[in-house]
């Protein structure tokens, strides 16, 4: 007896991207230089949710509207994005979700992105993941955008205790063998970030 095919009850479709219609309130702002600066570099990788009752994007509206302009833009076909006969560019949508009312429809919207923003980083592993980043390939660390105060903000964030006595941050200009930097006298100067992870000292942003 042949067991039958299961349903998944998700799946991936590809449709024309000026066919993709937003949801009719979404509150969530984006970075849209950044959308689309990591979709030339990394390709599409995130699909967009469609709510199959609306007809619908629920999720992955920044991307899309990053997609928009790049077509418009008369950009390179992206990684993971397909190009129809026509010359129209054809994006991967998640489907089979249906909200039961506008209501469900608008707390989904909120929360996806909610959810993300609320969650907290685990700092130890992220200055690891940083600093070998900025070793291995400086230009992947900088197209992650950190500023120099957002670097000194996360480290210095970091529970005391998960690095033993070592203090969580150290920041420091490269003056060779001075040790009598003031942080108050150099603010414009070269500053090091200490990775409480292994110790080693980078430079938080290369031009």
């Amino acid at each position: 007896m042949t067991t039958p095919p299961v349903q998944a009850p998700r799946w991936i479709a590809y449709m024309p991207l000026q066919a993709l219609t937003p949801a009719t309130r979404n509150p969530k702002l984006h970075e849209l230089p950044l959308i689309k600066a990591s979709i030339r570099e990394h390709g599409f990788v995130d699909p967009v949710l469609i709510d199959e009752r609306t007809g619908r994007s629920i999720a992955g509206h920044g991307r899309h509207e990053a997609l928009v302009e790049m077509y418009a833009d008369g950009e390179p076909v992206p990684d993971g994005v397909l190009l129809d006969d026509d010359g129209s560019w054809l994006l991967p949508v998640t489907r089979g979700w249906s909200s039961r009312t506008d209501a469900e429809a608008d707390a989904l919207i909120i929360k996806l992105n909610r959810i993300t923003a609320q969650a907290d980083w685990d700092r130890r592993m992220l200055a690891g993941m940083l600093e070998d980043l900025v070793t291995a390939d400086a230009s992947l660390f900088d197209s992650l955008a950190y500023t120099d105060d957002e670097m000194e903000t996360l480290l210095r964030a970091a529970p005391a205790e998960a690095f033993g006595e070592e203090p969580a941050l150290a920041l420091t200009p490269d003056l060779g063998d001075d040790t009598s930097f003031n942080d108050d006298d150099n603010e414009e100067g070269p500053r090091l970030v200490r990775c409480p992870t292994c110790g080693d000292q980078f430079t938080p942003r290369r031009s």
